[in-house]
């Protein structure tokens, strides 16, 4: 599994940061930074999903 996330899209709500900090971290203005390069790790797939299941914006893919 892959997350990619579209920063244009984000909104800052940062619900991706509080659902899954080991993902995503949140920059000085408030918006997200995607922690993770390449394959999402096995353990954090459930939580990857979440996450883009979770943004209003739309801004997070899994595949």
């Amino acid at each position: 599994m892959r997350i990619s996330y579209d920063r244009s899209l984000c909104q800052g709500h940062n619900r991706c940061y509080m659902l899954a900090p080991e993902l995503f971290d949140v920059d000085d203005e408030g918006y997200a930074v995607l922690k993770v390069t390449g394959d999402v790790p096995a353990e954090l797939e459930e939580k990857a999903q979440l996450c883009a299941d979770n943004c209003p914006e739309y801004a997070i893919e899994v595949t």
